[in-house]
Formats: C-alpha cells, sequence, structure tokens
C-alpha cells in the first residue's frame, strides 16, 4: 500500500470517530472573543497574523509535497495550498494551535538546519531523494534515533496536518470518495406504504 493509499484509509477511520464538546471542560470558551461571522468570507490571515515566513512557507510546502505528492489523477498537497492551510492553523490561539506552533515551527528549523548539515542547500532546494533520505529518518517515531526523537514527533504532527488539510479540499474528498449531503440520483421519493402510513394518500 503506497502513502497516498495508506493516508485514505487513515482519514476515512479518523471520520467514523465522533467529535466532542471541546467546551466541556469549562474553559474552552474563555478568552478568545466571539464567533466569526459565518456569512463572511475571509481571508487568510483575517482573523489572526500569519506564523509563516518565507522561508518556513517554502520548507513547509516541500514537506507537504514529499508527504503527498502529485501523480496522474491529482495534485501535491502544496499545490493544493495545504502549507497555507497549515500556517494558519499553527497561528490560531488556541492552546492546540499553540502547542503546534511550537512545534511546527522548530521542526522547520530543524528540517532546513539538517538539510544544510548534509547537502548544504534549504530543504526546499533539495531533489526530491535527497528531501526523502532526510524524511526517512524521523518519519516512523517508533524507529527513530533517540536525537531525533523531537525531529519524528515533529514529522508526526506535520503529516497529520498535511492529511487533514488535503482531504478538506474537494479534491481530497473526491479521492476519499465523499460526495457530501446530496440528494440521490435514484431516489423517486418515499415508499407508498410510508405514504400511507403518514396518511398522504
Amino acid at each position: 500500500m503506497d502513502r497516498r493509499e495508506s493516508l485514505k484509509w487513515m482519514m476515512a477511520v479518523l471520520a467514523t470517530v465522533p467529535s466532542w464538546n471541546v467546551a466541556a471542560g469549562g474553559n474552552a470558551s474563555k478568552g478568545y472573543g466571539t464567533d466569526p461571522d459565518l456569512v463572511k468570507r475571509y481571508r487568510m490571515g483575517d482573523l489572526w497574523p500569519l506564523t509563516f515566513d518565507a522561508t518556513q512557507k517554502a520548507a513547509a510546502a516541500a514537506l507537504c509535497s514529499v508527504i503527498i505528492p502529485a501523480y496522474a489523477l491529482s495534485k501535491s498537497a502544496a499545490q493544493l495550498d495545504v502549507h497555507v492551510f497549515i500556517d494558519e492553523w499553527v497561528s490560531a490561539p488556541y492552546p492546540r494551535h499553540v502547542e503546534d506552533r511550537k512545534l511546527i515551527v522548530e521542526g522547520l528549523a530543524w528540517l532546513d538546519e539538517e538539510s544544510g548539515q548534509r547537502f548544504k542547500k534549504p530543504f526546499a532546494k533539495l531533489a526530491l531523494a535527497e528531501q526523502h533520505k532526510i524524511c526517512d529518518d524521523i518519519c516512523w517515531p517508533a524507529k527513530a534515533k533517540a536525537e531525533l526523537a523531537k525531529a519524528a514527533r515533529f514529522f508526526a504532527r506535520f503529516r497529520d496536518l498535511t492529511a487533514d488539510g488535503y482531504y478538506s479540499t474537494p479534491e481530497g474528498m473526491k479521492e476519499l470518495g465523499f460526495t457530501g449531503n446530496k440528494a440521490s440520483v435514484n431516489f423517486d421519493g418515499p415508499p407508498v406504504s410510508a405514504l400511507k402510513k403518514a396518511g398522504l394518500i
């Protein structure tokens, strides 16, 4: 099973997990102001300042493309601007997002530093095979060397965010076979027995 197929299965499983009310703990609703206007169309950065600078954005885009590359029938995660989604995510003021911001920003810095040490270039400028050599060392936390544990934790979280962003796009949902809230083309109305029971015929 290839990487893309594995991510599709993972997202399909996650879709079956019930969502919980984050306000149940009592603190989630404090300190963040009112809800956004759900009728207004917001652009990236309208709700809070974005985090990534040009170097971080380039590294994030390159890593997104390593995690979900383009293939004959679909664009890569970077081509669908998933790295921009990750920037928006880590820039949000909520506790989980703040935690992710530290991990992701430090992880991207590590990625470029490691790339410089190994190949004398930033991660975004490496050949794909060179990018894979670095990612192969951190893509499986249980097998990563002790000194790479934090980098492996970064990669795992970045991979999750990449999959979340990618499979939330129309292209990603199409890959999953998700059609959304659409009426079946074969629906001919309720059965006669139900209409009779409701007293409608």
